[in-house]
């Protein structure tokens, strides 16, 4: 096999919502999959997610055996803790690995037991061999005999034994001898050992009073290298062990529970240091039991207690041990080769792993501790190489260590009963157990209260239960509740949680109940009815409520008011009687017997029902007949209460039927039927029914008091049938009429079988029984493609099921848009319909036609043997295509010719109707491009309309192609005039006519004769401007193929750089502090080291206080109330709120809402339009840095690019011409204020530049003779530097230009020197010129000798560096460097002057106006590139531009605005004008970049043209219109089509959801979040908390609802915290 055909693949199966990744690795020959193995990756953190209200619980029973670190609060899969305090999986068993033989490090252990004091005496070392019996086992299996040298330990202990926890493992089978010594000699040197609390107590007795007696003492181990024991045929390993110890003396206290510890061997050599612990005051000597004999080496002090471990052991008797293999032990610490712990045979076989390949290790976010491998899993399933019947695993016992969900801390349930009422002052408790692990169970505690989304967070203190010391009663604090849902009962979610945030297990969901009694209880009666639980009682007063007995401060009403009746339904009912009637009202009875047999209709009895009598608020009762048509009130009589009568009367009526219409229909149902009477509408319309013999009507419309409509039911048979009306049970009838069911209609055949997508075109149908129909329609659907093959398979069902290809016409509202025509009965035989006009698009959906006759549908499809299919629209064009405005000359007699496309794709020339006027022009050819009329031969007058204009004289040619009108332009015919005038007049006529032509002629002569000399210097201005064009059409060209090729190199080099895109920190800092040297996102917080734990603790607070809706819109409306409060200082506040509340955007954009609805009201009333125009509140700067966040993904995935190669492309273009260093006006620009106007002689030097430092060949560099050295020097830099950002180049002034010119040497180049021209008090900036520099020179980047170099960080602020216009005083030295500041012809101002004066001032920047359309030429591609991007729908719109859309769409619906030219500038307002704008300006915003004065002057023309694209209004050009505006005259149209195609685009597209909103942003809060510096932001916002605090506490204490929240005691805590302010706390 050829290796290096085989390939491994990688097959990723992510499971989302889970806590684990299966991967599934195959490797293949080819595609011959040779072996497929599936791997599965766990994550213990996502365990803790995932368990969301129990995490501890949730945690130590995954599957995976993640375990629980009690006081950090998280799962991890170590089985360690950095506080050492950790709950074991309840998976997991620890193997016991028996100690080397070696001295390593001691292994400190946890102890899980109460304080236990352990005496150990030492004695003189012995041995001796011993035999196990059976009788401490308590079993009756053979025993072993193995051989050891042990050295014994005389004990002595209480009279009653237990099994203890047996360290060695090897020694739980062997019973020891214990001989009593009285006086034990004790070690001089101590050691306490004090075991802690634990959660279980377990001691077992043997059966006999033998001990079993846990040795952890020095062990000495002799093996076989290399094998493994031997087992007997017991199953018992056969192992010769040496073991040594110390003699000793143990004395156990009665109390204490079982010990488990472990500690490491020392060499039989060492001595031990032994001590007794300090007496426990549990301790007792009598009936105890006894705790595990230890003894340990002496401390290594040096060792921190974090890097110990418990390892538990099993001192069960029915659990024998059986020693595994000799491997190293290493302590916690040491854990850092994944292999060092291997067995050695397991090393030889590479798939023996202690981890299975079903479950490897994910890990939890500590990848740099790996867990120890001695914990395996039960699940054989899981880790497939862990075999219980191996020797090198033991099943122990887990005895004195925290495991498993028990042992959890947690709050099990609510003591008392957990009903509150609301707005009253109660305290909760809980109880709670294990909370001792916290090591502080008394410590910090919060109650949490989750009420309608929102938390509530109480303070609580805990206090142990003095009779089981495992439990804990949690008290929260008083506190009142309250929610505003309008139920009776809110169930609150509560929970524990410890500072900070650490929410504490609960056993199940916890909740209590609040009530509110005035819920559902407006009246007296409803509330004294109220169950007594809730204990809510009538409050008198002002204004009388249902409130809790406690609550209630105005006196408690015993009696009800008299009853109300608010309202009646139905109004009217059957002479008959019988009629259900519903009584509304209040106080109608506290029980059904207090209204029973006194209700009366009109003056007779109604019977009331108890079954729908709802207390106080609702009677329902049925009338009794009638002997008349009677009206009058409903009364309701209660007892001991008082009577009431309705406002609205009752009428007792009979209704009747009088006719019905049509009078027939076809069996398969669905016919309209209109029945009309008098008095239809009787009692409630949902009781009345209609019947057609026994075939109900089903009714389609509002039931009117003389009419009733309804849709037949399918009936099996044709018959005449009586039509009923049924009121309740009662019928009634019209006896003189009946319904007809018919035949059902047939449909034979159709044509045409296409139409244009205007439609109208008349389709002719042929069948049989077509009038039974009364409304017959044709339907146009269209499916798009992905649901056609269901739709067309369930249609296609239908089809069968029908013969004669009818169908039921079931599926028509299902799929894609309809469009529907109805169509013209004719007769039985036949009808029309003409097609309906699409206007949805159907390049991607199948069309299909059926006719729809009552419940018939036929499929056109199935009639026809060919599809009925859709054509583009014909295209007409003007009959005067040279000026449509203008009439049609017509020579009488002659065709009428009109030019067009598609003309004959889905019409014939038969159905074409061609109008000149009121005359019809006879349509003689069609074809697809011309068609042929014949108008009428006289003049036709011209259609009458209502306003005439003065051209409606002429009558208009008008083409009908179905409901399409082509208007083509007016016609004038041209007659033959005849004379009628008589012989004199014609005579006088004609001499009139030669005397007025013999003056034109002399006119004419003398015009010709000045004219020539005109006519000649026309021409040759003509050539001039000729001359003029080409040039500039061939420069533009030239300039652009240039220009492509740069950017094509350009791209090349991006492959490997990548635009040099900002983080995402630098671009909120340059967007949300415009302008700003040092943003507070890069500041540290400026308060003293001996505060700042308090000053922090106290923007915590205000951050909290920020997330109140009410104070966040408090505080901003206060401080723009402020007249000190300038512009500026409310977009600095609003972009400090951004930072502060970055890490919750969702809660961000609710207040933006807010705030936007109250700008919105707030501008209605004056000039909706001025809305969102300028950033003069803190909402519309908000809304600008919202915008910024949402659109930053888009910005750099999308539009990124396109901004990018038109900045380097502006840049490109400006460095190809001379630059004023002094001025910074440019020859090519696009701004006529940034032109260089002078003609300045130039030509382009390549230089060959060396970097000193780097051994690399010389680069090429082209730069201008005319450019300073400054100039020369940043040119180079750009080149040489070209793949490295801005803010990672050297700076210009920390170099030097040094010109190396062989023999002549080495001279550095500076723009002011010895050298400079100096005439009168103009000094000149050095160029190459002026050093006389050739082209191929070799220069070199040096660095600058000079150790005081002062030059501008790297910052950006738009624009390299000021223009060099030194403000010399009088006399001073003045610099210039192209032109002179007063020689340069300037623009002058438009003053006072002579109007020819301003006529040459217009004519200065016409004469450069081609310099600006060449560079407007060459740079358009990348501007339309750009405004593509942007404006472009055709990729998913970003989700924020459709959310805020939809936004504003909905705040013109609340407020009434229809105007569409309001809405569009509210939207160019946010988007554009708050967002585009500002990015195309400042590209230092958006990349690591640096804009000169003249690219930012440029920039600022394409982002005026981009702006006034946005806008509606039409720009009207004249000589006086800016020239950035005359350059893209011709484009603004154009552009103004792409934005509002694309703000159309983005009203049809799918609304954005709340939900859909929130998740992204959601999403914005968790990438960036931790990039905002928050703590400065808010101790500058508390600066001006600070500044306006006196007017933001009494804004907070004017609202009630604000006092209810005590926000201003908040802030009066903060304030406190922040600068130790005087508050009134």
């Amino acid at each position: 096999m050829n290796v290096a055909s085989v390939k491994k693949v990688l097959i990723f199966a992510v499971i989302s919502f889970t806590d684990h990744v299966t991967v599934t690795l195959q490797v293949m020959f080819f595609n011959i999959t040779l072996t497929a193995e599936n791997f599965t990756f766990f994550d213990c953190s996502a365990v803790q997610q995932l368990s969301r209200n129990f995490p501890c619980r949730g945690c130590v029973s995954s599957q995976w055996g993640c375990n629980w670190c009690v006081l950090q609060h998280h799962c991890t899969h170590n089985t360690t803790c950095e506080d050492e305090v950790i709950i074991f999986n309840e998976n997991f068993v620890l193997p016991y690995v028996v100690p080397p033989t070696l001295a390593t490090k001691p292994l400190r252990v946890d102890t899980t037991a109460l304080p236990t004091t352990i005496r150990l005496t030492t004695t003189a070392l012995t041995t001796r061999a011993t035999t196990i019996p059976t009788t401490l086992l308590g079993t009756d299996t053979t025993t072993t005999t193995r051989t050891t040298t042990l050295t014994t330990l005389p004990t002595t202990v209480p009279t009653t034994s237990v099994a203890m926890t047996n360290a060695t493992a090897g020694l739980t089978s062997q019973s020891t001898t214990v001989p009593t010594v009285q006086a034990p000699t004790t070690v001089p040197t101590t050691l306490d050992i004090t075991a802690a609390p634990t959660t279980q107590w377990t001691t077992a007795t043997p059966s006999s009073g033998a001990i079993t007696v846990a040795e952890s003492s020095t062990l000495g181990m002799t093996t076989t290298e290399g094998t493994a024991p031997t087992p007997d045929p017991s199953g018992e390993a056969l192992t010769t062990v040496t073991y040594a110890s110390l003699p000793t003396t143990l004395e156990a206290p009665s109390e204490a529970g079982p010990i488990t510890t472990v500690v490491p061997p020392t060499p039989p050599t060492v001595n031990a240091a032994i001590t007794t612990a300090p007496a426990s005051p549990l301790n007792s000597t009598e009936g105890g039991a006894l705790p595990v004999a230890t003894t340990a080496p002496a401390a290594d002090a040096t060792e921190p207690p974090s890097t110990r471990l418990a390892v538990p052991t099993d001192p069960r008797p029915d659990h024998p041990t059986t020693l595994p293999s000799a491997r190293p032990v290493k302590d916690v610490g040491e854990w850092k080769e994944p292999d060092a712990w291997v067995d050695p045979v397991q090393v030889e076989n590479d798939t023996a792993v202690f981890l299975a390949a079903a479950a490897l290790l994910s890990g939890d976010g500590d990848v740099e501790n790996p867990s120890p491998a001695f914990l395996h899993l039960f699940d054989t399933e899981v880790d497939y190489h862990y075999d219980p019947d191996s020797p090198s695993f033991s099943v122990q016992s887990h005895e004195g260590i925290n495991k498993g969900p028990a042992a959890c801390p947690c709050v099990n349930n609510i003591r008392g009963p957990p009903l509150l009422p609301v707005n009253t002052e109660r305290k909760i408790t809980l109880v709670g157990q294990n909370l001792h692990l916290f090591q502080d169970p008394e410590g910090n505690y919060e109650c949490v209260f989750v009420i309608e989304s929102r938390t509530v967070v109480v303070e609580a203190f805990v206090e142990g239960d003095v009779n089981d010391p495992m439990f804990y009663s949690i008290t929260c604090r008083v506190h009142q509740f309250t929610y505003s849902t309008l139920q009776q009962e809110y169930n609150a979610t509560v929970y524990i949680q410890r500072q900070p945030n650490y929410r504490v297990d609960s056993r199940r969901d916890l909740h209590i109940t609040l009530y509110n009694c005035s819920v559902d209880r407006t009246d007296c009666s409803r509330c004294q009815t109220a169950e007594t639980k809730y204990a809510c009682v009538w409050c008198g007063g002002g204004k009388p409520s249902c409130v809790y007995e406690k609550s209630c401060v105005d006196g408690v009403e015993q009696t009800c008011p008299a009853p109300v009746i608010h309202s009646i339904d139905p109004t009217s009912g059957l002479q008959e009687g019988g009629t259900m009637v519903t009584i509304t009202g209040s106080n109608l009875g506290q029980r059904f017997e207090d209204i029973e047999n006194k209700v009366t209709v009109a003056g007779i009895p109604c019977r009331a029902d108890p079954l729908k009598y709802e207390v106080s608020t609702r009677i329902v009762c049925y009338t009794a007949a009638a002997n008349e048509e009677v009206s009058g009130q409903v009364t309701v009589e209660v007892a001991n209460g008082g009577s009431s009568s309705s406002v609205q009367p009752f009428t007792y009526q009979n209704p009747v039927l009088n006719s019905i219409s049509p009078s027939r229909g076809p069996k398969a149902g669905g016919t309209r039927l209109t029945l009309n009477g008098v008095n239809l509408l009787t009692g409630r319309p949902s009781d009345v029914q209609v019947f057609v013999g026994d075939f109900p009507c089903l009714i389609s419309a509002d039931i009117e008091d003389h009419r009733v409509q309804c849709l037949t039911s399918p009936s099996n048979q044709t018959d005449e049938l009586p039509v009923t009306v049924k009121y309740g049970h009662i019928p009634k009838r019209l006896s003189n009429a009946f319904y007809s069911y018919t035949e059902n209609p047939n449909i034979t055949s159709v044509c045409p079988d296409k139409s244009f997508l205007g439609g109208g075109r008349v389709i002719s149908i042929n069948g049989q029984n077509l009038d039974a129909v009364q409304t017959p329609q044709m339907m146009v659907q269209l499916i798009p493609n992905e649901r056609w093959r269901r739709s067309f398979s369930e249609l296609q069902s239908r089809v069968r099921e029908r013969k004669r290809r009818m169908i039921k016409d079931n599926n028509t509202e299902r799929h894609g848009h309809k469009f529907i025509e109805f169509c013209q009965v004719n007769s039985s035989s036949f009808m029309t319909c003409q097609t309906p006009s699409i206007k949805a698009p159907v390049s991607n959906a199948v069309i299909t036609v059926h006719f729809l006759m009552d419940n018939l549908c036929f499929d056109f499809n199935e009639i026809s043997p060919t599809k009925f299919t859709y054509k583009p629209d014909p295209i007409l064009k003007p009959l005067n295509a040279d000026d449509p405005s203008k009439p049609y000359r017509h020579k009488p007699g002659s065709v009428l010719s009109v030019e067009g496309e598609n003309l004959d794709l889905a019409i014939t020339k038969e159905e074409v109707v061609a109008m000149v006027g009121e005359g019809i022009c006879v349509v003689r050819t069609l074809t697809a491009n011309h068609l042929y009329c014949e108008p009428p031969l006289g003049q036709p007058a011209a259609r009458r309309r209502r306003k005439r204009e003065s051209l409606d004289t002429l009558p208009e040619f008008i083409v009908q192609m179905g409901k399409l009108h082509f208007k083509l332009g007016k016609i004038r015919y041209d007659a033959e005039s005849q004379s009628n005038f008589p012989l004199e007049a014609q005579i006088g006529l004609g001499v009139g006519a030669s005397i007025v032509a013999l003056i034109v002629l002399i006119i004419v002569l003398i015009y010709r004769r000045k004219s020539k000399q005109a006519l000649r210097d026309y021409k040759k201005v003509q050539i001039q401007l000729e001359n003029l064009e080409t040039s500039v059409r061939d420069r533009c060209k030239k300039e652009f193929t240039d220009l492509m090729t740069e950017m094509m190199d350009l791209s090349s080099d991006l492959v490997g750089t990548g635009i040099p895109f900002l983080d995402y920190k630098t671009y909120a800092e340059r967007i949300f502090f415009p302008g700003h040297r040092e943003s507070p996102l890069q500041r540290d917080l400026d308060v003293p080291e001996s505060r700042r734990q308090t000053v922090e603790q106290g923007l915590v607070q205000l951050s909290n206080l920020l997330n109140s809706k009410l104070f966040l819109t408090k505080f901003i409306h206060t401080l723009e109330s402020q007249r000190t409060f300038s512009p500026r200082d409310r977009a600095y506040v609003a972009s400090l709120l951004t930072v502060s509340l970055h890490g919750k955007l969702e809660y961000y954009t609710d207040i933006l809402k807010t705030l936007l609805n109250d700008l919105v009201e707030q501008n209605v009333a004056k000039n909706p339009k001025l809305m969102l125009r300028r950033t003069e509140t803190v909402v519309e700067k908000l809304l600008t840095n919202w915008m910024s966040i949402c659109l930053y993904t888009f910005l750099r995935d999308s539009a990124g690019e396109s901004l990018y190669m038109l900045f380097r492309a502006i840049k490109h273009q400006v460095d190809k011409g001379p630059v004023d260093a002094v001025s910074g006006k440019a020859k090519y620009t696009l701004n006529d204020n940034r032109l260089l106007r002078e003609d300045v002689e130039y030509r382009t030097l390549t230089l060959n530049v060396l970097v000193q430092g780097e051994d690399v060949q010389p680069s090429p560099v082209k730069v201008l003779d005319c450019d300073t050295i400054t100039q020369v020097k940043e040119k180079i830099i750009d080149q040489i530097y070209k793949g490295v950002t801005y803010s990672l180049r050297p700076h210009v002034e920390t170099l030097d230009l040094e010109w190396r010119s062989g023999l002549a040497g080495h001279l550095i180049l500076s723009d002011e020197d010895l050298t400079s021209v100096l005439q009168g008090n103009w000094k000149r900036l050095n160029t190459l010129q002026h050093y006389k520099v050739t082209d191929g020179a070799t220069v070199a980047l040096v660095p600058r000798l000079s150790k005081h170099i002062h030059h501008e960080n790297h910052d950006f602020t738009a624009g390299e560096k000021t223009p060099m216009l030194e403000d010399a005083d009088e006399g001073g030295i003045k610099v210039w460097h192209l032109v002179k500041a007063s020689e340069e012809p300037e623009l002058p101002k438009h003053r006072r002057g002579s109007l020819r004066e301003r006529e040459r001032a217009k004519a200065i920047p016409e004469i450069y106006l081609t310099r600006l359309l060449s560079m407007k030429g060459t740079l358009q591609k990348f501007v339309d590139d750009l405004f593509q991007v942007i404006l472009s729908t055709s990729r998913p719109v970003p989700l924020a531009v459709k959310y805020f859309f939809d936004l504003l769409d909905e705040q013109a619906v609340h407020h009434g605005i229809t105007d569409t030219e309001t809405i569009h500038i509210w939207k160019t307002n946010s988007l554009p004008l708050r967002f585009w704008i500002n990015i195309i300006k400042n590209p230092h915003f958006t990349f690591d970049v640096q804009v000169s004065d003249n690219v930012d002057a440029m920039l600022s023309v394409i982002a005026q043209t981009f702006m006034d694209s946005c806008t509606i209004a039409e720009h009207k050009l004249g000589r006086d219109s800016p020239i950035n505006k005359l350059l893209y005259a011709r484009d603004i149209p154009r552009y103004k089509q792409m934005v509002e195609r694309y703000y159309a685009d983005i009203r049809q597209t799918i609304s954005a959801s709340d939900q859909e909103m929130n998740s992204a942003l959601a999403e914005l809060s968790r990438n960036y979040s931790s990039d905002m510096n928050s703590l400065v932001a808010l101790h500058e916002l508390y600066k001006y908390i600070n500044k306006y605090y006196d007017q933001i506490i009494t804004a907070l204490e004017e609202d009630p609802t604000a006092q209810k929240m005590q926000l201003g005691y908040r802030l009066q805590q903060i304030a406190a915290s922040v600068e130790n302010k005087v508050t009134d706390l």
